[in-house]
């Protein structure tokens, strides 16, 4: 199951994320936000990110604005690896390298047809399991 969450600046982006997961097949738990309401975006950053963590939802899609906000929520939570992408290569990369378990976007940076490419990609991609990645990530989550 994929957590999807989004402040105000990302709900248009959301829905059509839904859609696309709708169509196929794709089991997911919205998060929230419910409308372009003005909402504070740490707020979901902390809900899928939770949901992700406690291993409720396999990985996590967030979307704010510019999803710069958002990301820098999300990665404050110990256990987080969230990285902001806005194309196919980044969303590969992420999660071959750093095996990020949440992907943020900006609604107001990305277009719809390009964002689902980027979801797609980032959750069918495995981690490499390589030892240099292995590492590196083990330096990131040192306290």
């Amino acid at each position: 199951m994929i957590a999807i969450g989004c402040d105000h600046g990302g709900f248009a982006l959301k829905q059509e994320i839904i859609a696309y997961f709708k169509a196929n097949g794709t089991e997911f738990k919205d998060f929230g936000c419910m409308s372009e309401e003005a909402v504070d975006y740490p707020d979901y950053a902390k809900s899928v990110s939770k949901a992700v963590l406690s291993g409720e939802c396999e990985k996590g899609v967030l979307i704010c604005g510019t999803g710069i906000g958002i990301s820098i929520a999300a990665n404050k939570i110990p256990g987080i690896r969230c990285a902001l992408c806005h194309d196919v290569f980044s969303a590969e990369a992420t999660r071959l390298h750093n095996d990020t378990n949440i992907v943020a976007l900006g609604g107001r940076v990305i277009g719809p047809g390009l964002a689902i490419k980027v979801v797609d990609t980032f959750l069918k991609t495995p981690f490499s399991n390589e030892e240099r990645h292995i590492k590196r990530i083990s330096k990131i989550e040192e306290k």
